[in-house]
């Protein structure tokens, strides 16, 4: 069992930025690929950025290339979305996931296994 432990969602106004937190326990050695995604109601789960374990290679969403950097700390237990020049388009409640196997695209929700609580990010 892997547990998610989000923070850092808040309100900010366009051109700002936030860094989203995602810290990990439990039998994490099984997981392979973390990620962000988003949600508005009413719409898919999107996903945002994903990060290989191990490795480091990531992948995005072509909404936020050049903007979010997904990232993990040196202790390697706590992952990381930092985003930068938020647009209002960029509100959402902000998911961290986690799944076990490499295969298939990084950033489809269903693929994953465990989620984490959900953060709201608002910007107005």
């Amino acid at each position: 069992h892997v547990q998610l432990v989000e923070s850092g969602g808040g309100s900010v106004q366009p051109g700002g930025s936030l860094k989203l937190s995602c810290a990990t326990s439990g039998h994490t050695r099984s997981v392979h690929l973390m990620g962000w995604f988003r949600q508005v109601p009413g719409k898919e789960r999107e996903g945002v950025a994903a990060i290989y374990i191990p490795g480091g290679g990531t992948a995005y969403s072509d909404s936020v290339k050049g903007r979010f950097t997904i990232s993990q700390d040196n202790a390697k237990d706590t992952f990381y979305l930092q985003m930068n020049d938020l647009k209002p388009e960029d509100t959402a409640m902000y998911y961290c996931a986690a799944r076990g196997t490499i295969y298939g695209p990084p950033l489809s929700a269903p693929t994953y296994n465990y989620w984490g609580q959900g953060t709201q990010v608002t910007v107005s």
